[in-house]
């Protein structure tokens, strides 16, 4: 399990904007933040680029910025910024998204998680044999990832949120398209991979979230919530909860729960801040939803 303590602990907090929300979540949690960032020397902060041109698919920029003032309180060292797009370059998304300046304002270093050299590492295919894939280095020798998601449904599994986010997105360029082995397999290939690059923080900056056909075309929810841990399995299981859905019926969260990587029984998380029914609102599904649900 990630984080400092081994207790699931997952902050809620009501947002009003992308910034001040993430950073709300985050301070509630930031004497532990601090105490889990003692001795790191490579931190990597994981935006979201699934897409280089709608920005109501990818992490907006002032949530990143909300977690670099956060993390800057307890971290001198550098900070690599490192993300590679499921479709187009990162060079168009950073000027797009208006992250160029946020680059030159913190002296972030840049990596094309895309474009990075790689390392091997075990999935399977759709008969569920082995299958090799092809990891950014930069990504494995990071000793803190810091994923900043948004709660999005998807195409494939459900939603994704902060784990998928760094498991997918680490994939070098040309594996991305290949982690999609089916249902039973994609489910496997992110929970398998994502033993290796488990976020040290995920943030998950709900603000504004996707519904319908999400990762990329669905449309906006009003959810103005933040969630923040350092327990990503549990953030993602407590998101998927207050996005209307069971995380034990979301595969890789299942299969990561009862391999006892983390924590996805929500009777077995605390959350502190607002409660998940407080803030809970419905997503609508992807329309393969029900498709999405034969992966046991």
């Amino acid at each position: 399990m990630t984080g400092v303590d081994r207790e699931p602990v997952v902050a809620v907090v009501r947002s009003e904007g992308y910034y001040e929300g993430v950073k709300r979540a985050l301070e509630v949690i930031e004497e532990r933040i601090a105490e889990s960032l003692k001795g790191k020397r490579r931190v990597l902060v994981k935006p979201n680029f699934v897409s280089t041109r709608r920005e109501l698919a990818v992490t907006h920029v002032d949530s990143v910025r909300a977690v670099l003032d956060v993390l800057s309180r307890h971290y001198s060292g550098e900070i690599t910024l490192g993300e590679g797009p499921a479709l187009g370059n990162l060079s168009d998304a950073l000027r797009n998204f208006g992250y160029q300046k946020l680059i030159e304002e913190y002296g972030l270093n840049v990596v094309d998680l895309n474009e990075d050299e790689y390392a091997e590492l075990e999935g399977v295919d759709s008969g569920l044999r082995p299958l090799k894939f092809r990891v950014s280095k930069t990504l494995l020798e990071s000793d803190y990832i810091v994923s900043v998601a948004k709660p999005k449904t998807h195409d494939c599994v459900i939603v994704t949120l902060s784990i998928k986010n760094v498991v997918v997105g680490g994939l070098v360029r040309g594996e991305k398209s290949k982690i999609h082995q089916g249902t039973k397999a994609i489910n496997l290939n992110i929970a398998k991979l994502a033993r290796h690059v488990m976020p040290s923080l995920g943030v998950i900056d709900g603000y504004v979230g996707m519904e319908g056909s999400g990762p990329v075309s669905g449309d906006p929810v009003n959810l103005r919530v933040a969630a923040a841990s350092l327990h990503p399995v549990s953030l993602d299981a407590v998101m998927a909860k207050i996005m209307g859905f069971d995380p034990l019926n979301i595969g890789y969260l299942y299969y990561l729960d009862a391999w006892g990587v983390g924590v996805a029984d929500l009777n077995s998380i605390r959350v502190i801040g607002e409660s998940i029914d407080d803030v809970a609102v419905k997503f609508k599904p992807h329309p393969r939803y029900r498709e999405q649900l034969r992966w046991r």
